[in-house]
């Protein structure tokens, strides 16, 4: 496991309590002494105890991958290239590698995946991605949830999926990696956008309407990018698209939330001390779709907030009139 954040945390519970060997890296030496002693960690999902005779944190990021069979990635995207450029290019080349990361490689503009692919020359057969509506907060409090790990191998995806099925955790294997993979970043956008409009004073009536527009400007993102057939009623898109959008434990819709309250993106973030991927997001999809040229006004509408300062007011006020 590499990250040491609330879904990580809540990955690693899931996979040593269904009997894996985790070794489980965090960047903070202080943190993995305090998991060390307490078997808690003490910045996020603080209730959830460890047994580590399952669970090995350590800050040594190369000897965790060595010894893994499977690498699962749950930093930042931001962070991604900051944590994997210390290793060697052959050292993933036996690895499964599982992104849990829901966004993109800022600057490069490129899925996790792709990345990892990239970097160290691997094949498509040896890369998932797990997604879904699945909170880290209720799985620390083991509240029903459902994955769907996405994979161009079903094999690989059925593996995983039965590492992390018990109790109160489903998950199911689909191919669709590039479609889920893309849908869980552009999710976090239209949260995002929902937390302005929220912060605005926007009701329920305009956030439904939002979030209906926003399932059509996916389907012609995806469509433009890889038009395959795929079901975005399914939980792993619609479903994790309603959570974010919705849910009290969406950072992203907190950040948008903030936003649209009057903080500064700088003071916004500060005060959260955790990352909103659709922050970094906006900027990835916004870049991308220079060259495509998809109608994406609630991705325009949050670029220009966000990056271009314009009013949250003013741009919502544009933003509603292009909606039916």
């Amino acid at each position: 496991m590499i990250g040491g954040g609330s879904w990580a945390t809540a990955l690693t519970k899931i996979l040593s309590e269904n009997g894996a060997q985790v070794g489980w890296w965090l960047r903070s030496k202080d943190d993995v002494q305090h998991l060390l002693r307490t078997r808690h960690n003490p910045r996020y999902l603080s209730s959830v105890a460890f047994d580590l005779s399952r669970v090995s944190p350590t800050a040594d990021l190369k000897d965790v991958v060595a010894d893994a069979d499977w690498l699962v990635l749950a930093v930042p995207a931001a962070f991604v290239q900051a944590a994997l450029d210390k290793l060697d290019r052959d050292a993933l080349r036996d690895k499964r590698v599982i992104s849990a990361i829901k966004g993109m490689i800022p600057g490069k503009n490129v899925l996790v995946t792709d990345y990892v692919a990239e970097r160290f020359r691997l094949g498509g057969e040896q890369l998932g991605v797990v997604a879904g509506p699945c909170h880290a907060e209720e799985v620390a409090l083991e509240k029903q949830s459902y994955l769907t790990i996405g994979s161009p191998d079903l094999v690989l995806a059925e593996d995983f999926c039965q590492l992390l099925r018990n109790r109160y955790v489903k998950a199911h294997p689909a191919v669709d990696l590039d479609g889920i993979e893309y849908c869980a970043v552009m999710k976090n956008i239209i949260a995002l956008t929902c937390g302005i409009a929220h912060g605005l004073g926007y009701g329920d009536n305009f956030q439904a309407v939002l979030v209906s527009n926003a399932v059509q400007e996916i389907r012609r993102f995806l469509y433009a990018l890889s038009p395959n057939q795929r079901d975005l009623s399914a939980s792993a898109y619609l479903g994790d698209l309603l959570v974010t959008a919705y849910s009290q434990f969406s950072r992203n819709r907190t950040f948008g939330n903030m936003v649209g309250r009057g903080y500064s993106v700088k003071s916004a973030q500060m005060e959260m001390n955790m990352v909103a991927e659709g922050y970094y997001a906006v900027k990835s999809i916004y870049e991308l779709n220079k060259k495509l040229k998809v109608s994406m006004p609630i991705t325009n509408a949050a670029y220009h907030v966000l990056y271009e300062k314009i009013s949250p007011a003013v741009e919502l006020e544009i933003l509603k009139e292009k909606f039916k």
